[in-house]
């Protein structure tokens, strides 16, 4: 109706300090809550009261007593600043890295493997921080981080990509394994070597599949795989079966040792660098800083361990 008088425009500000005066009891400690000076809460106080019509506070023995109605608005007024107040803290979390979810997408060689021992230290101490976690092919984690569904991404021999950030976080060699039962005790074999046996081959599409053919093809051996896998856990599992040798990746070399494979170096050699994933143009989170830190200490102790040259033991044991 025209004849209505105006709703007061009360600002947050104005019932925050309402809310510091209800909490504390004075304005010196309401203003020592708020940082700000002990006249701007009166002068608060006082500016509240005018645009309500109600008298908050009383003075009784030099202190200001909340009044009946006071008392009744500051319960309605309450569950906001709860929030509020939960908001901070877990804002506050977030900044510092204890709190939030990460988004994380990894190829089958570092997502089963190494990966998973950065993420069990990243969460140890981290209480509020959740993880969504996925292994894919190369081409879906880079998808999948160009997008932003995810904000970590991890694989292997990628080293420079259009669409990403892609940066090196180690670099080791492709093994050659072999089934237990094999009489070699050579510790290295060549391309030339494995082309005279059953070979188990990684498909030509992937990045390592290639890279394991041009190796052959340097080495002048001919690559005729007897199979032909997708994943490098998938020709480990072969081996084992007895089925032929192949190339892989250390870090599923090491991670399938028990299973009943025997890894050697292979020649001519194959760096392979770990990389990770990252958004062009946004900034990396906290949470992301501390998990690539927990990834590269998980990559380092790989690689001093010595699992990659065929050394016993397990990162699985690693406590």
């Amino acid at each position: 109706m025209s004849g209505s008088p105006p709703k007061p425009e009360i600002s947050l500000r104005l019932l925050e300090i309402f809310d510091a005066m209800m909490r504390s009891g004075t304005t010196v400690e309401a203003a020592e809550q708020l940082g700000i000076s002990q006249p701007a809460v009166s002068n608060g106080i006082r500016q509240l009261e005018a645009q309500t019509g109600v008298t908050l506070f009383e003075r009784l023995h030099r202190r200001l007593q909340p009044t009946e109605e006071a008392v009744a608005l500051h319960e309605d007024i309450k569950p906001v600043f709860g929030l509020l107040r939960g908001f901070a803290s877990r804002a506050q979390d977030m900044r510092q890295g204890i709190s939030g979810r990460l988004r994380v997408i990894s190829t089958p060689p570092l997502g089963h493997t190494v990966a998973p021992l950065a993420m069990r230290r990243f969460l140890k101490d981290r209480k509020g921080v959740s993880v969504a976690y996925d292994v894919r092919r190369l081409e879906h984690v880079v998808e999948a981080v160009q997008s932003g569904n995810a904000d970590i991404g991890l694989a292997l021999g990628l080293e420079r990509h259009l669409a990403v950030n892609i940066e090196v976080i180690a670099r080791t060699h492709m093994v050659a394994v072999l089934p237990k039962t094999e009489k070699s005790v050579e510790s290295t074999v060549s391309a030339q070597t494995l082309s005279r046996g059953d070979f188990i081959g990684l498909e030509i599409e992937s990045r390592l599949g290639q890279m394991v053919r041009a190796a052959f093809e340097r080495d002048g051996a001919p690559y005729n795989p007897r199979v032909e896998v997708r994943y490098c856990a998938t020709a480990a599992v072969l081996v084992t079966a007895g089925i032929g040798t192949a190339v892989i990746d250390p870090y599923t070399a090491a991670f399938n040792r028990s299973i009943g494979i025997v890894e050697r170096s292979f020649l001519p050699p194959i760096e392979v660098p770990a990389v990770l994933i990252t958004r062009k143009g946004v900034p990396r989170s906290r949470l992301q800083h501390a998990f690539i830190s927990e990834m590269r200490r998980a990559l380092s102790d790989f690689q001093a361990s010595g699992l990659q040259t065929g050394s016993e033991g397990s990162l699985r044991d690693e406590g």
